[in-house]
């Protein structure tokens, strides 16, 4: 029997590695090995790179799973790499090369995000973005609670806008050659449902959940379905 695959959890834009709190207990009672890793949120490319390095420490096969901004990271970290056996996107971009978040966002119709985002300029002339944290509730977690809401709103990463305008190098994007699952909820207010479909469908996953009136924090609001959707994922190749 080849070995357990170990899980690499990557939170997107606006969330942090506690955000998969909920999935990893799940995680840890179905006896798969999985962990949270940072992500800096600089640029898709150096973002990337940090997994690629973070697999390699990984002893046996690994499944990336991506949420939002952190599906274009693994779609990038895994090209190529032998060392990732499946993906997973959680409410996350699946980008094709020479594609960004930007472009996917508004390429269907549906998110609100642009007019709750808010930046802080940094030194090199591009800037930091983050969710006003009087709105993020209602745009980023709108079937969360409200006090869980607002502890994931004091507790978010700026994104850097280069990387969500920077476009997928990766010539040939994992979902191409792998695997893959996609979980995400039809009340999305950040990446437009129809969005999510088109990338599930492009990718010619068969694995793909939809969970009705879910936010994009679908992982915190959520957590029994995504993990089951990753433990399945596992199972493929266990």
């Amino acid at each position: 029997m080849s070995a357990v695959p170990t899980v690499v959890l990557v939170h997107g834009a606006f969330a942090e590695s506690a955000s998969w709190s909920g999935v990893l207990s799940r995680l840890a009672a179905a006896d798969v090995p999985a962990f949270a890793t940072p992500n800096p949120l600089r640029s898709v490319a150096t973002d990337a790179e940090n997994v690629r390095r973070v697999v390699e420490a990984v002893e046996g096969p690994v499944v990336l799973v991506g949420h939002s901004y952190g599906g274009a990271v693994i779609t990038e970290a895994a090209s190529d790499n032998p060392g990732v056996v499946g993906l997973v996107y959680v409410a996350a971009f699946a980008p094709d090369h020479g594609e960004s978040c930007f472009e996917l966002t508004d390429k269907f119709p549906g998110s609100t995000l642009g007019g709750t985002v808010r930046s802080v300029p940094l030194g090199d002339g591009t800037n930091d973005l983050y969710v006003d944290r009087a709105l993020f509730g209602e745009q980023f977690a709108a079937d969360v609670p409200p006090h869980e809401a607002a502890l994931q709103a004091a507790t978010q990463r700026p994104i850097r806008d280069l990387a969500l305008a920077e476009r997928l190098g990766a010539a040939h994007p994992a979902w191409r050659s792998l695997p893959s699952s996609f979980v995400f909820g039809d009340a999305d207010r950040n990446i437009p449902v129809a969005g999510l479909r088109f990338m599930a469908d492009r990718s010619g996953s068969a694995h793909v959940t939809e969970v009705p009136g879910a936010s994009h924090s679908v992982a915190v609001s959520h957590p029994d379905v995504v993990a089951a959707v990753i433990v399945d994922a596992v199972r493929q190749h266990g």
